[in-house]
């Protein structure tokens, strides 16, 4: 078994080896075959998340070193555990990483992906930069079809993360306007999923110009550099007046503060991204404008199945993936921190 694991945090990925797990009970034994990289990976690998104002929430206890990242993972069953009846071994398979402890009220309520004693894949416990991994119960691999399993294995974050934050938006935004905050990964996940949720006309915000004509390509009606001073008046007179719902897949002050800005009265602002930092706002504008705000964490099992359904009907848009091998796993977090990715980069096995 060869893994990518960083040993401290913050330090290079080494290349270790190691016996390879064996499933019992519920467990499945998976063949890595690829595992897409994403921003929040670097917050785990660096331990911690910027609040602002010169804090940080440290995050380095929850986990064992060395660490193996990586929970956009696709892979085919090599060995299964002696309770384990609907899948079999060659079978190819998605895996849901948000798995929580399966005993709490929060996961007997479907959104185990906010249960408080997580075993999420790559984030809590061991992930796909590895040629194997083990999955508690074969309840979170998903069938993909013919899918290209480089395609695939980003549906399980970045692409469950923007289907979960457009149906937090869908009653706001149906019929009127939308505002997507950051033509990223994430970003562009969600113009190639937002037809088939919601039919707002969709505007892409960001400050690397690459990034706005890669979110016009993908579909968007206009694309604003949020950090131009005219941004605001040119895009409030662009929409008539601001937008119904904004996600912002950034999650900086600046650019929650901008998403929450441009609303219309009865808008919503959905933060999903992880940047850091600390968003402020008076008062009073809550209820003038009537707005509202709300965190969004990637999404359920339901919500999974869901997008795997629409993406094996061919219902979404394509996406920009960049292969990599799986040995790349270091230069890509260090090329993803720089901010030099456009779209998605999949480690392959």
């Amino acid at each position: 078994m060869k893994s990518y694991q960083f040993e401290e945090y913050g330090a290079a990925l080494v290349e270790n080896t190691g016996e390879a797990p064996s499933p019992s009970g519920d467990e499945v034994l998976m063949n890595v075959t690829a595992c897409g990289v994403c921003h929040s990976d670097i917050h785990i690998w660096e331990g911690h998340f910027n609040l602002g104002n010169d804090k940080q929430l440290d995050i380095r206890g929850s986990r064992e070193l060395p660490f193996t990242l990586g929970h956009e993972i696709v892979g085919t069953v090599e060995a299964v555990g002696e309770n384990v009846t609907d899948v079999k071994v060659g079978d190819k398979r998605v895996v849901y990483p948000w798995i929580g402890c399966g005993k709490c009220a929060i996961c007997a309520s479907g959104e185990e992906q906010l249960c408080s004693r997580p075993r999420q894949l790559g984030i809590d416990v061991a992930g796909g930069y590895s040629d194997t991994l083990i999955v508690p119960h074969s309840r979170y691999l998903l069938d993909y079809g013919s899918l290209p399993k480089e395609l695939a294995c980003t549906y399980t974050c970045s692409g469950l993360t923007a289907y979960s934050a457009l149906n937090k938006v869908k009653s706001r935004s149906d019929g009127g306007k939308l505002l997507i905050i950051g033509a990223g990964g994430v970003g562009l996940a969600a113009m190639a999923i937002a037809k088939s949720v919601t039919d707002a006309k969709i505007y892409i915000a960001d400050i690397d110009p690459a990034k706005r004509e890669a979110g016009i390509k993908a579909g968007a009606v206009d694309a604003i550099d949020p950090s131009d001073p005219a941004a605001f008046k040119s895009f409030m007179g662009m929409t008539g007046g601001g937008v119904n719902a904004t996600i912002d897949f950034v999650g900086a002050e600046s650019t929650a503060g901008f998403g929450a800005k441009v609303l219309a009265k009865g808008g919503k602002l959905v933060i999903v991204g992880l940047f850091g930092g600390s968003f402020s706002m008076p008062l009073p504008m809550f209820p003038i404008k009537a707005m509202s705000v709300e965190g969004s964490y990637v999404g359920n099992l339901q919500e999974m199945a869901d997008l795997m359904e629409l993406a094996k009907a061919g219902k979404l848009s394509e996406l920009s993936i960049t292969p990599r091998e799986m040995k790349e796993a270091n230069n890509t977090l260090e090329d993803l921190r720089a901010g030099k990715i456009v779209g998605r980069v999949v480690l392959q096995s």
